[in-house]
């Protein structure tokens, strides 16, 4: 199964259509969304092209390929608008024997680890920065996250993820690689 990843959308309607764009031309099976979808809250700047009714519009077109994990700026009101489940904290995927906890990277993060077992992976957004290295006392487990689709931070690019039979490679929303890792 091809999983494309992608984090904080913040509602902006030009960078969720390239978004989508890729989806399509990756062929992906699914799309795993990690949260703040729709709104920009009260740290960022309005992303170009904020649109939260078309971002809306966009997502429930695609629901059933859709699997999300709540944001620090998802609410109540967004379940009674989207059309597929977005208020859970984490996701559990597997993938080559590894446990993937996704999230958003608010309440578990590299500082605040879930439970996990040695060689798994911490997937989360939240911080708008690609990253794939080691965390944990030891380095035993993977931090991973997609960076953002429409702000991202730390001069990194408007990103994403695919994941693939046991490959995560980050690609810029132009389909540009810039970054991969085998997951073993």
């Amino acid at each position: 199964m091809k999983w494309l990843i992608a984090s904080d959308i913040h509602g902006s309607a030009y960078f969720c259509r390239q978004l989508l764009q890729r989806y399509e031309a990756e062929q992906a099976d699914r799309l795993l969304l990690l949260g703040d979808l729709l709104y920009h809250g009260p740290r960022n700047d309005l992303p170009e092209g904020y649109a939260p009714k078309a971002v809306i519009e966009m997502l429930n077109a695609m629901a059933a390929d859709i699997l999300c994990v709540r944001g620090n700026c998802e609410a109540e009101v967004d379940q009674m608008v989207l059309q597929f489940p977005v208020l859970a904290e984490y996701a559990l995927l597997s993938e080559r024997n590894r446990l993937i906890f996704a999230t958003h990277g608010h309440t578990w993060n590299a500082e605040h680890l879930p439970p996990l077992h040695e060689g798994d992976i911490l997937l989360h957004g939240h911080t708008h920065i690609p990253v794939c290295e080691p965390c944990g006392e030891n380095g035993q487990f993977t931090l991973m996250n997609p960076g953002s689709v429409s702000i991202p931070k730390n001069d990194s690019p408007h990103s994403y993820m695919t994941l693939e039979n046991g490959i995560a490679l980050w690609k810029t929303l132009d389909g540009t690689q810039y970054l991969q890792s085998e997951i073993r």
